[in-house]
């Protein structure tokens, strides 16, 4: 199978690429290389070029003729998001609307669209059906939102056919040790509270420890990479075999706090550090879970790593033998 993979060099894509590459699949990647690393792209095919260049893209995809597009490539920090709006909105939303339009002009049926759990803002209950309403509170969160509404549009107007997957707390790294995430500057928990572990940090800030929590930090559901690549795959599977147009969540229905995660590490690293407490961030929920049932039950997806011991054991794993 042909699958075109943009933003194929970054975390998650990188991990799915490999899952792709591994079974034998025909890869093509397109990524600009701003966030990363043409080393984990492994023997996948590798154009350097931005979206907004739509006769490159228009070239590209006439060629190589995919069957099936995954779409990865966006900005992800939700704070430089609210500090630069325009940038989201140009490279997460107006260059998705360039891939679907280069899409639909070379007949690709298939899309696979990487969305954000960002798309329902702070809810009111949780776990989080699909069926939620859908508030972003930044404009990360409604740069995605926008491409899910575009995507759905043209599902209705023509044979086009999209599974969007809304993530919640991708985390870990895949168990050999070759590729895992490596973002600069670094923003998410994990990879922070290593800095801080390793000496890179003075220390691990916890921002706001007076949540209605048990232990009065944040919880977060914290999905493996790995986990998050079968989805993927499952996903195309799905639309193969004629699924319905859907949006998923990917989480795994239970999450841990801030607390929980930092004990975690310490374990995991055998390394004690210093931990600080620091004010609330505006706009934080207090607990972010995904009701994953529909994941579960039309895509059969079966987690491999449900653990937030293994996640963090892979991603230390990872930290010690990084390559980029």
């Amino acid at each position: 199978m042909k699958v075109l993979v943009t933003g194929g060099a970054g975390y998650i894509g990188s991990h799915v690429v490999r899952q792709l590459t591994a079974r034998g699949d025909d890869v093509l990647v397109l990524d600009n290389l701003s966030n990363g690393h043409r080393e984990a792209v492994g023997i996948a095919g590798l154009e350097v070029m931005n979206l907004a260049d739509s006769v490159a893209l228009n070239r590209i995809l006439g060629e190589f003729r995919p069957d099936a597009v995954m779409h990865f490539a966006a900005f992800i920090e939700v704070g430089e998001s609210v500090q630069n709006p325009l940038k989201y909105y140009q490279n997460n939303t107006a260059n998705g609307f360039a891939l679907l339009a280069a899409c639909a002009d070379a007949g690709v049926k298939n899309f696979i669209f990487s969305s954000t759990a960002a798309v329902y803002g702070s809810p009111e209950n949780t776990p989080i059906p699909e069926t939620a309403s859908l508030n972003p509170i930044n404009p990360y969160g409604f740069s995605k939102l926008f491409v899910e509404q575009a995507l759905g549009d043209l599902s209705a107007s023509d044979d086009f056919r999209f599974v969007a997957l809304r993530y919640f707390n991708a985390a870990g790294a895949d168990p050999s040790g070759e590729i895992g995430e490596s973002h600069d500057p670094e923003s998410h928990l994990i990879p922070l509270i290593f800095k801080a572990a390793t000496g890179e940090r003075e220390n691990i800030s916890i921002f706001g420890s007076d949540y209605p929590t048990p232990d009065g930090t944040c919880i977060r559901d914290y999905v493996h990479v790995n986990d998050l690549a079968d989805a993927h795959l499952l996903a195309l599977s799905y639309l193969q075999n004629g699924g319905e147009s859907a949006a998923f969540n990917c989480g795994y229905g239970h999450g841990y706090s801030v607390k929980e995660v930092v004990d975690t590490v310490k374990r995991a690293t055998g390394r004690e550090f210093e931990v600080v407490d620091a004010p609330r961030r505006a706009g934080d929920p207090p607990i972010l879970v995904a009701d994953s049932r529909r994941l579960k039950e039309a895509l059969n997806w079966t987690p491999r790593f449900d653990s937030l011991d293994i996640t963090v054991r892979t991603a230390w794993n990872w930290e010690l033998n990084r390559r980029y």
